[in-house]
């Protein structure tokens, strides 16, 4: 009884490879599980191949741009090293015929002796005029204004006068700055174009920027003052036309003649 159970049990599992196997000619058998399975390997096996190449071409291309990023100073940088170097144009040196022009250009260039040069290439400055005590308050205020505007343009002018020399004065080390961080910048050795020298000379440039920036205010700042002078100017001809108009109104009557037989002849004296 047992021996036929095993048979039956043989016979069925027979019948069932059978079933999931297929046979073909020559004794070639097709399993679709092995194949799936080997089809599997296969997408993963491409898969794998394809991010191979993939990471092989991004090493190379980092090698690469490392490559040209250590020859850039030969290969770049070189084709900008004719720039121009004069910063300054050096001031025409006048003639100097009554020894009075050539300190105010010695002021300008080196910044010294502004105050000085400004007066004596300019009239003298004189005090307050005879009489002035004994003047109405509107004439002292009129004289008054007058001199203000006068002392106040020549503090102006000799504040933008050593502010110009100063800066004149400053350039040439300013020059050699920029020179200094031009030649390391082409430099050819290999210590000149690392990151921290590199940024190290970026600082710089942005100190010579803003010791610039600072200059270029001063001398805007001259100029503003200048203008405010010149608006003064302005406002104290107008203010003084007002006063003059004023006063006439009020004294009409006493300055023109009256109406006469005289002062018609005098209105028609023409």
């Amino acid at each position: 009884m047992n021996t036929k159970m095993l048979l039956a049990a043989i016979v069925v599992a027979a019948s069932a490879q059978v079933a999931c196997a297929q046979f073909f000619g020559s004794g070639i058998v097709f399993d679709p599980t092995q194949s799936g399975h080997a089809i599997q390997q296969i997408t993963q096996g491409n898969q794998l191949y394809t991010t191979t190449v993939a990471t092989t071409r991004n090493v190379i291309a980092a090698y690469n741009l490392a490559q040209r990023m250590a020859t850039l100073p030969q290969t770049l940088y070189s084709s900008y090293g004719n720039l121009g170097r004069q910063q300054w144009i050096i001031l025409t040196r006048p003639a100097n015929t009554y020894g009075t022009s050539l300190p105010w250009i010695n002021a300008a260039t080196t910044g010294y002796g502004a105050s000085a040069a400004n007066q004596t290439s300019s009239l003298p400055h004189t005090g307050q005029i005879a009489g002035y005590s004994s003047l109405s308050p509107q004439g002292q205020q009129a004289i008054s204004a007058q001199g203000a505007t006068v002392d106040l343009s020549d503090a102006v002018n000799a504040s933008n006068l050593q502010t110009v020399g100063t800066i004149r004065a400053s350039s040439a080390q300013r020059e050699a700055d920029i020179s200094q961080l031009e030649a390391a910048t082409h430099s050819s050795d290999p210590a000149e174009h690392t990151e921290m020298a590199t940024l190290q000379r970026i600082n710089q440039a942005l100190l010579i920027e803003l010791r610039s920036q600072q200059e270029t205010n001063q001398i805007l700042q001259g100029q503003a003052l200048q203008q405010i002078v010149g608006q003064k100017v302005q406002q104290d001809n107008l203010k003084a036309l007002f006063q003059v108009g004023n006063n006439y109104q009020q004294n009409f009557d006493y300055v023109v003649p009256q109406q006469s037989s005289a002062g018609t002849q005098w209105a028609f004296h023409y």
